[in-house]
């Protein structure tokens, strides 16, 4: 294969849908703003080479049509970065990946297979992984478990690498810390291709049996070591773990997490007693949003330990939102592992937004403060992906379809004297005429109520220039000629060539 058929083959997705970024010079927290839409079109040869000339980018929606994937990635969006260190810690753990620079200055960690799987397997692993990493919340693409096409949904993308390949900022770290060529990334995926099932066996690090039923994030900073400065965040983290596990003797406990754990010294007794006395005094949860907790945070497989955060937790999982340009628009999002279809209403309000979780997915996500949800929309709209419609899906592919069906309908007017009876009046230089009321009529009869009267009169401005409309001398009665207000636009063309039908002697063709 050549270069640019291996590359396509290595991001194979979603069928029948693509993605594009238009990336501004203007930045928001370290990051290019950019606009992402989805188009309802193949990712074709053709738009890799235009990706790998540096014509136009383009990205891969993971998950496929039957919630599957070839490909993953984690995109880590801090600043700055060593790949280097990130790529040599991943090849120490055993993790078969490439990481590559993304087009913002982070790190794209692609993840590359030998066939097809479960879109929800690959997040679970990718998810170990991030945290173990010390990236837990970072982004995972697929983004969801599951699309529904069937409503149009398609999931979301990521862009690719190597766009304008020959001087390319988005490059691949070879294991000396080089940045690689299109043809040495293209070998780094070859040799870094696993099969789904060792993917999903994979183990690293050294995780500690007698902590295997606690919050991940405890566990693995007790493996890997406490991050120097922190100490007195993840022993408070500790105290709520050891309520849970010794409720009886969790002081105790706690003393011996902090002298076998906390190196190269403990936390002074003098600490360890105010965090004791600050949890006889009230029940505390785990400082999930606080570092370096949030850096090894694996909130789905918490959720599934003895001594994690419960199914009581207090948290929204809501990522992936995707809008189709419909209107109006129906908006897309990934809760707790499942896809949800929104209403604009469902998600700008909260009670809304727990219902449809609850008639969806059957899960009840908390119910959160106004003020909280609108700061979660607001973040999960930043990164939402757009996808693209046909007209027809549109008000304005509505009111055209309308338009020419009452300029070309069966009622017509004869002649132009005809117009005071509300039809609509062709004539020879290829303008229909039509008093605007007739129009409006026909729009509400057919149930068209999307538009007003001023919004009506823009479109037919649009059609012909910004003059559609006018006083016209056209004949009210027989042989009268008076000032009539009429608007005009050009004649739709609906003349259709019928083959002749030959037939031989007496033979009847129907």
């Amino acid at each position: 294969m050549t270069y640019d058929e291996r590359f396509m083959a290595a991001f194979e997705g979603f069928s029948a849908a693509h993605g594009q970024t238009q990336i501004s010079n203007e930045r928001r927290a370290g990051k290019q703003k950019a606009k992402s839409y989805i188009v309802r079109k193949p990712l074709t040869l053709d738009l890799i080479r235009g990706h790998l000339d540096g014509r136009n980018g383009v990205g891969s929606i993971p998950i496929n049509e039957s919630n599957k994937c070839k490909f993953g990635a984690l995109d880590i969006d801090q600043y700055p970065l060593d790949l280097e260190a990130i790529d040599a810690k991943l090849q120490k753990m055993g993790v078969p990946c490439v990481v590559c620079s993304s087009k913002s200055g982070g790190a794209h960690i692609f993840f590359f297979f030998t066939e097809f799987m479960s879109a929800g397997e690959f997040r679970d692993k990718a998810s170990e992984i991030s945290s173990y990493l010390g990236y837990g919340g970072c982004e995972i693409f697929p983004k969801q478990e599951q699309v529904l096409v069937e409503r149009g949904d398609v999931g979301n993308f990521i862009n690719l690498p190597y766009f304008d390949h020959e001087q390319s900022l988005r490059y691949a770290i070879k294991a000396d810390g080089q940045p690689a060529s299109l043809e040495e990334f293209l070998d780094l995926v070859d040799d870094r291709l696993v099969k789904p099932d060792v993917f999903v066996g994979l183990t690293f690090g050294d995780p500690i049996d007698e902590f295997k039923d606690w919050a991940p994030c405890l566990n693995c900073m007790f493996g890997q070591g406490i991050p120097e400065g922190t100490r007195n965040t993840v022993m408070f983290a500790a105290a709520v773990g050891c309520k849970k596990e010794q409720p009886e003797r969790w002081k105790a406990r706690l003393e011996e997490i902090n002298n076998k754990f906390c190196t190269p010294s403990p936390l002074p007794a003098s600490e360890i007693v105010t965090i004791q006395q600050q949890h006889e005094k009230k029940e505390y949860g785990f400082p999930c949003d606080q570092e370096p907790l949030k850096s090894y945070c694996n909130k789905a497989l918490c959720r599934t330990k003895k001594y994690g955060i419960g199914s009581s937790s207090m948290s929204i999982d809501a990522t992936g939102l995707c809008v189709v340009k419909s209107e109006p628009p129906v908006w897309f999002c990934d809760v707790a592992g499942g896809r949800v279809e929104l209403t604009t209403d469902d998600l700008q309000t909260p009670q809304r937004f727990q219902k449809a979780c609850m008639e969806q997915i059957h899960k009840m996500p908390p119910l959160m403060k106004m003020a909280d949800w609108q700061a979660i929309v607001g973040m999960m709209m930043e990164d939402m992906s757009e996808i693209e419609v046909p007209e027809e899906l549109t008000y304005k592919g509505q009111f055209m379809d309308l338009l020419e069906s009452f300029c070309d309908g069966r009622v017509q007017a004869q002649s132009a004297e005809e117009l005071t009876l509300g039809k609509p009046f062709t004539d020879e230089d290829g303008f229909t005429y039509f008093k605007i009321e007739a129009l409006i009529k026909h729009l509400r009869n057919n149930k068209f109520d999307s538009y007003g009267r001023g919004q009506i009169q823009e479109r037919l401005k649009e059609l012909n220039d910004g003059a559609a409309n006018g006083h016209k001398r056209f004949p009210t009665t027989k042989g009268d000629l008076k000032q009539m207000r009429v608007w005009w636009v050009p004649a739709f063309n609906q003349e259709i060539d019928v083959p002749k039908i030959s037939v031989k002697g007496d033979e009847v063709p129907f």
